[in-house]
């Protein structure tokens, strides 16, 4: 067995490790079936909740979101002047093995994920990599069996997760910029991209038999120029790029306030629109026809280009306003739908594709009488409670910070939550998971001591990793058996706190 957390008050350890098993047993109890929806605070505990739900949630995607993440209601049959509570583990396991959803003894993809998304990776953390220098991006591929990190010090790592998390490449970048500011790897996980503050992006073969991957000296990184003869020698940095789900395409925002979409078969860039009066922070698609666009730039706008009917040069399909500043990430839900976007106004908002419009309103800029940069400045307290006037989102999330670099936000996996959670990293040295529909934070995972750029949870299993400018790559996971996974290394003391 492998010990549990230490520096942690026992009494709020077991309420954060066993909250929602004790609301089980309490169901169990009842001598009935309770329905899925909020949760009561049983006993003690700090439980920081937002004090109503969500009023202004899209129906829709509540409503598809349960679908995707609730029991079938012969599990979840409501007992009249009970609370709602999740329903039991244990109960669904017996229903099962009764028959109860009439589908022959088997749980059906959002049984499983009702199960599943009930146990947050926030158990740990353990300490996969340290390294000297901050770290910018951190990802697992679309599988799980791999997990890309990069460094401010020229380092990019591809860990085997299957192989206790054994470094298969170690990647020495070619002409690096300040630092890498973004990675994909291709849909069949072959190659390996990465951009810097630079408008060449390097491609490296991640399949060659070859562990250290120093550019042009133990491999060849081919660089692809994002640049033309009518930038007059003008050197831009690319903020973000994205493969296409074909793994023809590269999707591109820079600095030089454009998208940038280039051919990888034709080995040249095919499209160049000026998309943001400002930097273009971030960029992906929103589907998997690739062709819908999504970018955020430093121009508060979240914008959506179709590339089956440009309307005309540099004007987007739709814009959507609602962001008081800069926008530093967009994470789509897949469906060609909704999305969401992390803010430097300190804010996450969902979106709706069909409510945009066709043009920003004349003045989508808010007055402000303050001075405010992110990069070295606290957000103005007179700040916080302003809302755009013309906010066109969805819902909005707050608690987490967005300063000093491009903080990114994410829906949780599809395969095992549902997508019910938006999670996200922060200024504050932590990672937050909020719940989807009503608003509330789920958990705050506390360890690091500088911020958490980037954070990524494995797309079929209840493990998350943070990595943060202090260097640490570490895994926060729910481990049923309670002991060690052989991909940890070390155990760290830290606080994690579970609501």
């Amino acid at each position: 067995m492998f010990p549990g957390p230490i520096d942690f008050d026992t009494d709020e350890m077991g309420y954060a490790m066993s909250r929602l098993e004790i609301e089980s047993d309490l169901c169990d109890a009842g001598k009935g079936y309770f329905g899925v929806g909020g949760s009561s605070n049983s006993g003690g505990g700090s439980h920081n909740r937002s004090s109503e739900r969500l009023a202004d949630l899209d129906h829709e995607i509540s409503h598809v979101t349960k679908l995707k993440s609730c029991p079938h209601q012969r599990f979840s049959r409501q007992v009249p002047g009970r609370h709602q509570l999740p329903v039991s583990t244990v109960r669904m396991l017996a229903g099962r093995e009764s028959n109860f959803s009439g589908r022959g003894g088997r749980f059906s993809s959002a049984d499983c994920c009702h199960i599943l998304s009930r146990y947050l990776p926030v158990k740990g953390p353990w300490l996969v990599d340290q390294m000297d220098s901050r770290a910018y991006v951190s990802q697992f591929s679309t599988d799980g069996s791999l997990f890309i990190a990069g460094f401010q010090g020229s380092h990019i790592r591809i860990y085997n997760v299957e192989k206790g998390w054994k470094v298969q490449k170690d990647i020495l970048t070619k002409s690096l910029r300040w630092t890498v500011t973004d990675t994909s790897l291709s849909p069949d996980q072959r190659n390996l991209v990465y951009a810097s503050m630079s408008p060449i992006v390097h491609i490296v073969d991640v399949g060659s038999g070859t562990t250290e991957s120093h550019a042009n000296v133990t491999e060849i990184h081919d660089g692809l120029d994002f640049s033309s003869d009518e930038d007059g020698g003008y050197s831009f940095g690319i903020f973000s790029v994205k493969f296409s789900t074909d793994g023809r395409e590269l999707v591109a925002g820079s600095s030089d306030d454009s998208i940038y979409v280039y051919d990888l078969e034709a080995n040249r860039v095919s499209l160049r629109t000026v998309a943001h009066t400002s930097d273009v922070n971030t960029v992906c698609f929103a589907d998997e026809s690739g062709n819908l666009i999504l970018s955020g730039g430093d121009d508060n706008l979240c914008k959506v280009w179709d590339r089956r009917c440009f309307i005309g040069r540099d004007k987007a399909a739709g814009v959507l306003v609602g962001h008081l500043e800069g926008v530093t990430f967009i994470d789509s839900r897949g469906d060609g739908r909704y999305f969401i976007s992390n803010g430097k106004d300190q804010t996450i908002k969902l979106w709706d594709i069909r409510k945009m419009s066709s043009t920003a309103p004349a003045r989508h800029d808010v007055h402000r009488n303050y001075e405010w940069d992110y990069r070295w400045m606290d957000y103005p307290s007179e700040a916080r409670d302003l809302k755009h006037p013309y906010d066109q989102s969805v819902s909005t999330y707050k608690g987490h910070s967005v300063l000093r670099t491009l903080i990114r936000c994410y829906f949780s996996p599809a395969h095992s939550t549902g997508q019910k959670y938006i999670y996200t990293g922060s200024n504050d040295s932590s990672v937050y998971i909020y719940d989807l529909e009503s608003g509330d934070k789920a958990a705050v995972l506390k360890h690091h001591n500088s911020p958490v750029r980037d954070c990524n949870w494995h797309p079929h299993y209840p493990t998350l990793i943070s990595s943060s400018w202090d260097g640490d790559l570490v895994k926060w996971e729910f481990p049923g058996s309670g002991e060690a996974p052989i991909m940890s290394k070390k155990r760290v003391r830290r606080r994690h706190f579970y609501y």
